[in-house]
């Protein structure tokens, strides 16, 4: 399977946003091109045309890639309804409410065979998929259940670009943290490392990027600076949760993903990332 997972060192380190940009990206290369997303915890959803569900972040990001949205994308969606449960949705219907504890000792085996079917779908259809993991990829108190992180890059045999998040202070040790508690396979799966929400003169980091180089071995395949634009945040979709499907956005020389595209890609380096892409399907 020809594609890359982008997986974070915490939750809101900007991976919906770089998987959305990449996305564009890469069907500005004359690629095919589906956003993928095993399991999104998320009360905000957008209904499909055929009144399925999936996460509007997936939505946003198969309209970045110019494709229709599909369940495949986004096999399963947790909708928190308490502190303890959360409603199941998997290829885009409600199934039941359950406890965390519960979906993982008796969901576990019919999650990971959806996934692996909308995989396989995804494939069938599609030149490259961008996939997004969630929160950090070791949890080691969920590790063995997981169905969003490393679980997938490996059935999907694809490589992974850890992001980090600078603004928020401890990129080194959330770094070199997450890469240490990754098992010597997932390890090598990770090719290299992004740093994202950069204020300031990136040439004063010249030597923070030496010293992670150095102690990681990987690649820093990019300073990705504040972005401002016009995609909305997963958490401000509104109260109730629901977002109708839109109708097609008229065609514009540069749309919002375009100028998004445009901005991450000045601090990516892209060519780089397309390499890791190419050589990792051709091993």
């Amino acid at each position: 399977m020809k594609g890359i997972m982008i997986q974070g060192t915490a939750s809101n380190v900007g991976k919906s946003l770089v998987v959305t940009a990449v996305c564009r990206m890469l069907v500005n290369e004359g690629l095919s091109v589906a956003p993928f997303k095993s399991q999104n915890m998320s009360n905000y959803v957008q209904v499909l045309q055929d009144g399925l569900e999936i996460s509007r972040a997936q939505a946003l990001q198969a309209e970045a890639a110019k494709v229709d949205p599909t369940v495949w994308m986004n096999p399963i969606v947790l909708k928190p309804s308490s502190d303890l449960k959360a409603e199941v949705v998997m290829l885009g219907k409600t199934k039941k409410t359950l406890t965390g504890r519960d979906y993982r000792n008796s969901f576990y085996e019919t999650g990971l065979a959806v996934i692996k079917d909308s995989l396989h779908h995804l494939n069938q259809q599609y030149d490259v998929l961008v996939m997004e993991g969630a929160g950090s990829p070791v949890e080691l108190n969920l590790k063995n259940n997981e169905l969003v992180n490393m679980k997938i890059a490996e059935l999907a045999d694809v490589p992974v670009l850890l992001i980090a998040d600078i603004d928020r202070g401890g990129v080194f040790a959330s770094i070199i943290g997450t890469l240490e508690l990754l098992s010597h396979p997932e390890r090598k799966r990770v090719k290299g490392i992004i740093i994202n929400k950069f204020r300031g003169d990136q040439s004063l980091f010249a030597e923070g990027i030496r010293w992670i180089e150095k102690n990681t071995r990987l690649p820093v395949l990019g300073i990705i600076p504040h972005i401002h634009h016009t995609i909305e945040r997963e958490d401000s979709y509104g109260t109730e949760g629901q977002v109708p499907c839109p109708e097609p956005p008229v065609s514009t020389a540069v749309d919002r993903y375009d100028d998004l595209a445009a901005q991450i890609k000045n601090h990516l380096d892209w060519e780089h990332m397309i390499n890791i892409i190419n050589q990792w399907d051709r091993q």
